[in-house]
């Protein structure tokens, strides 16, 4: 098995190998993966943290040892807090701008080793908050499919981005983390940090929000925005109407 790491800030996973395919998700400065399959242009992999699977270019990652691989698989790195923290890249003399939740790989002091080079932390990554804050600091971020950062993110790729800056570890997509947690009865019942989810006319998971109390919801539909949340779904003043049908609320903490 062959394994890389992120070296640049952001790169878009795809569906296919294709330029043009869908984004499905992101791959964040400092997270690694298996490599399943190369091509020409692209490999395909899949990535440590939530076992997701798709492809990336083959100019937007440097490789990566079992031994490394190993190590962070075991050990979990600091992350990012800030909504950007700048790194100096030593080797061009080129600053990276590193999102919310980049992984500081082998970080020593204020340097961070991705394979073969350097960089070097300018400032303060920041620290972790509660829930509540670090989902509300992403508010009108634009919604973008497949998206992780405050630059454009998804439903359940904020859901997901929020608990791992609160050490809690979820899967990607809507449908997958619906799966997890313990179910929370009735919505009179639920509190922050719990999941809701919705479904379609077909009855597939499809959204995913974070309650902030038993009555109000933050969620990226359009934008990461509060709305409120009955027994029905979602209500949004904007459209004046229910937008998603609640399915389940979820509790993971």
């Amino acid at each position: 098995m062959e394994y890389g790491i992120c070296n640049l800030a952001v790169v878009p996973l795809r569906a296919e190998p294709n330029d043009r395919s869908e984004q499905v998700s992101q791959v964040l400065f400092g997270e690694a993966f298996e490599i399943i399959e190369w091509q020409e242009r692209w490999v395909k992999i899949t990535t440590e943290s939530d076992n997701y699977t798709g492809w990336i270019g083959r100019l937007q990652f440097t490789m990566l040892g079992h031994v490394a691989y190993k190590s962070i698989k075991q050990t979990s790195a600091p992350l990012t807090y800030r909504a950007v923290t700048q790194a100096w890249k030593t080797a061009d003399n080129s600053v990276i701008y590193l999102p919310v939740g980049s992984s500081l790989a082998f970080l020593e002091g204020t340097t961070c080793n991705i394979g073969t080079e350097r960089f070097e932390i300018i400032g303060e990554i920041g620290e972790r908050e509660d829930i509540g804050t670090t989902a509300k600091s992403f508010l009108n971020s634009p919604y973008l499919w497949g998206g992780r950062t405050h630059f454009g993110i998804d439903c359940s790729g904020f859901t997901q981005a929020v608990f791992k800056l609160n050490g809690i570890k979820i899967k990607r997509d809507a449908s997958q983390q619906v799966d997890e947690g313990v179910l929370v009865n009735d919505l009179t019942e639920a509190r922050l940090g719990d999941l809701a989810f919705f479904h379609n006319e077909a009855g597939k998971v499809t959204h995913v929000g974070i309650m902030l109390n038993n009555e109000y919801i933050i969620h990226a539909s359009g934008k990461v925005k509060i709305d409120s949340i009955d027994s029905t779904g979602i209500y949004s003043k904007e459209q004046k109407r229910h937008t998603h049908q609640l399915h389940s609320i979820k509790r993971f903490m």
